[in-house]
Parts: structure tokens; sequence; C-alpha cells
């Protein structure tokens, strides 16, 4: 039984210096963890075969499957504001490129495979705690509604990598529709390599943005786009209370998936100022400076396009002004519609900004949690009688009182009944979310004692995330003062 991947390889049909071909390093005893199924069946795999003892050495790169062009992709970075020129996948390999269900091309990479030539003394491994956190973000990402890489497999190596401490050996296959990133850029632009710049700025093109190829201008226009895809994502990230932990330029995806789950995490109570990320000391990816971090990175971007704009210096400069100008416009128009979304309005007013604002406000004085205040309202949404659960969220109820009546006053002015807006607002409140505590207790059982039943029970809940599950309700409720994760690690 052959276990087979459709492999159309572009990108390493590119030239030499865009990447390091390297093969993973075969691990002693793989154990498949878990396998997605849905997914694999997406991508055009089998997964009987994937979930084979073949295909289990496939995914923990002991194996190579046919047509796999094996590669570690070079990029450059701005990390934490610093830049360091050379950086490149240091613990992954792409397999190879497949075409899924619906015509778009997705890279299969795994993630802990062993050396490459972009290590820097690391081992090139990953450990199973990371490995089982990305999974279960990054799939409860893709159920929320949010642009993402995907996981498909979880496999455990059968030996051990040092950290801190010697801890179980996995790796992660990840499913991306491109690892390019703004650092890939930045690679090729730091080394004054304008064709090299050129080459991978028609790569992108041709993958993700084909329309804009017969453009007057498609280098301006590939900007834009992007510049238009990070700000919806960012829109995204905010409204559901995501906080990233490390958004280098390294980790912004050209394609404008959310990518590299590290020190990610999810908010509790809602804090504008909130930073879960151990290395993020000075909060530069706090939770609301995300939308000023992305534009910072796509600036680098433009900085990079600009021999391709025009000779002329200046000329290009004011294009790539223009263009990153359109950031803040896009972002707000994302956030604004997708807070009036939440609160279940069906119309646009100039005080709606204010309205939401005002809740947020008060829900970050009186420490109220950000996702269940948001899904308890959907249910206040029928009336009055139905506040007492979203109340009690705050400190002190009586602000959510004031506000409340202010909210009911523009809901009535709108023509839809009460169940229509419940159900509208309950589509885009999720009840549940990975809450760090819970996946923490996930890694805790399967790294301290091989138990993985709660990482199944926490993937069925967050399959489901705008779902009411009642036998699985605990799921929703915030951690207790001594469950609190108040720091999450990256675990390289």
């Amino acid at each position: 039984m052959t276990v087979h991947f459709p492999f159309e390889n572009t990108y390493a049909a590119l030239p030499a210096n865009f990447f390091a071909r390297v093969a993973p390093t075969p691990v002693t005893s793989p154990r498949l963890i878990k396998l997605n199924w849905p997914l694999a069946v997406h991508l055009g795999l089998d997964p009987d075969r994937l979930a084979s003892p073949e295909g289990t050495e496939i995914l923990a790169g002991k194996r190579l499957p046919d047509g796999a062009d094996p590669i570690a992709m070079a990029y450059a970075g701005h990390q934490f504001g610093h830049f360091v020129p050379q950086l490149g996948d240091g613990r992954a390999i792409l397999l190879g490129e497949v075409i899924d269900a619906d015509g778009i091309r997705r890279d299969i990479q795994l993630k802990g495979s062993g050396p490459t030539p972009f290590s820097r003394r690391g081992d090139g491994r990953a450990a199973l705690g990371p490995v089982l956190r990305e999974y279960v973000i990054s799939e409860a990402m893709a159920a929320l509604g949010i642009p993402t890489t995907r996981s498909l497999a979880a496999v455990m190596t059968g030996e051990s990598v040092l950290r801190e401490t010697a801890l179980p050996g996995a790796i992660l296959t990840r499913v991306a529709s491109s690892h390019i990133r703004v650092g890939t850029f930045q690679y090729f632009a730091a080394r004054g390599d304008t064709e090299g710049v050129r080459q991978l700025a028609d790569h992108v093109i041709a993958r993700h943005y084909p329309e804009v190829a017969t453009t007057e201008r498609p280098y301006h226009a590939l900007l834009q786009d992007v510049i238009a895809r990070q700000a919806e994502l960012l829109a995204r990230w905010l409204l559901i209370g995501f906080i990233h932990g490390v958004m280098n330029t390294d980790n912004t995806s050209i394609s404008g998936e959310t990518i590299d789950y590290g020190p990610c995490a999810f908010m509790d109570h809602y804090d504008p100022a909130t930073v879960f990320s151990s290395i993020d000391e000075l909060g530069r990816y706090a939770y609301a400076n995300q939308p000023r971090i992305a534009l910072w990175n796509l600036t680098r971007l433009a900085e990079c396009l600009l021999p391709l704009f025009s000779e002329d210096q200046e000329k290009a400069i004011s294009e790539a002004q223009s263009a990153l100008a359109e950031f803040a416009e896009v972002f707000n128009a994302a956030y604004q519609a997708g807070l009036r979304r939440k609160l279940g309005l069906f119309t646009a007013r100039e005080s709606d900004q204010a309205l939401a604002q005002d809740l947020l406000d008060a829900m970050a004085k009186n420490q109220a949690d950000f996702t269940l205040t948001f899904r308890k309202l959907s249910d206040a949404a029928l009336g009055p009688d139905h506040d007492s659960e979203v109340r009690q969220l705050f400190g002190d109820p009586a602000a959510y009182d004031e506000w409340a009546a202010r909210w009911r006053q523009r809901t009535a002015d709108e023509p839809q009944d009460a169940a229509t807006r419940r159900t509208a607002m309950r589509a885009v409140n999720p009840v549940f979310i990975p809450r760090n505590h819970r996946v923490e207790a996930v890694i805790e059982a399967a790294v301290n004692r091989d138990d993985f039943a709660l990482f199944e029970e926490l993937l069925t809940v967050l399959s489901k995330p705008y779902e009411d599950q009642p036998a699985l309700s605990a799921y929703a409720e915030p951690p207790q003062p001594h469950q609190r994760v108040l720091q999450t690690f990256c675990g390289t």
C-alpha cells in the first residue's frame, strides 16, 4: 500500500538561492498522534494510507513520498524591531505542493523535521507541547473562520529534544497557501538583489494574486492587495480576542493567513494591553498594538518593492506611501463592520463606533470576559429579562445596565425582530475558544502522562465554536484565579 502525494511543485523550481535542498532527518520510532482526516481528503490525500505505518513514516520525515522535492526556504526578518539578514527554515522542510479540492495550491511542510542550513546551531526539532499548541489553535482559527495555516497531522518521533529539560519530540505537518513571508522579500532586498525581489514578486502574483498580473502597475497592485488582506486579517484577530505574540516580519504571511503559532493566546477578560508572550517584555505585540505593527511590517515590504515601482526613488516612495495609507481605512472598515455584527446591528450609523467603544471600555474597567460578554449579549438581544448572565460578568453590573439601555434604543430603530438578531449575533460571537488554561492542560497531560484524551476532546469542542454543546459547556468558562495562564512560550 503506497501513499501518494499529487505534488505539483513550483517554489522548488525557482533559482537555487531561494532555498536549500535538504531532506528531513529520519527519526527512530514515529507514532501518529492525530491525523486531520477531513483536511487530508480536501487535499486529495488518502487518510487511510496516511494513517498507515508507511504514512506515519512520511509524516515523521523518516520516508519521502514520491514526487517530493524537500527544501528549506530562505528568508530574513525583523524580530522585535531588529533586522536579521538571514533566518530561513531552521526546523521546517517543505515537502511539496498539492492542489486542493477548491483548486488552490497548498504547501505541505514538516515542522520539527531536523536541522537545515538555516538552523543557526539549533537542533531543528520540535517538542510535543508546541506541536499540540499549534495543532489546536490553528484548527480552532479555521473553525472560527479566520484565514490560517492548517494542521494535517501530529506525530511523536520517539526521541527526546533538549530544551530547559528533556521533552518528547514531535513533528507537525503544516498546510499553508504558501510559506512566503514579508521576510522572504527582505532576504533579497537586503542583498541588493532586485532581480530576486522581482522573481519572488512574480511568483507571488501568479500564485496568490493572479488578477493583478495584467494591471498597469502589477507590483503596486500587489502591495495594495497584500495590505488589504493583512488589514482584514488583523481586524478578525481583534474581533475574537486573539494575540499572535510574535508578529515579526518573518511571521507575516504574504497570502494573508495567520502563520507561526508560537506564544499565541486568546484573551480572557478584556484588556487592550494584554500580553502573554514571555519574550515580548516591552509589549510590542500587545493585543491593541497588533494593527500598528502589521502596518510597520507592511512598510518593510513596501521598502523591498520600491525598485520595482519606479527608477525614480521619490516617485516610488510616493506610490508606496499612497498604498500604505490605505491600511487604516481597510482595517477600520473591517473592524467597525465586525463590531456592528457582534452587537447585532444590521445598519451602519456614525454613533455605532462610540457605542461599541463604550462597551469595550466598560468591559476593560470591569474585567469582563471578552468572549462570554459578546456571546451572552447575543442572548440578551431577546430582551431585558435575558440580561442576568451578561451583567454578572461585569464587576459593577450597573456599568452594563447603563450601556444596555443605549444599545436597546439603537436596535429598536431597526426592523429585525429579536430572534433574528440573536441568531445573527450567535453566528459571529463564539462560545468556545482555545482558552489558555485548557491548552496548557492538554499539553501537561500529553507530555507528562502520554494522555491525549483532553487533546481530542478540546479539538471536538473547538470544531464547532459557534454551537452550544451542553455536554461540554465547561469549556466555555473562563479560568478560575488559580487556573490563569499569565505567560505563553515560543517553544523553539
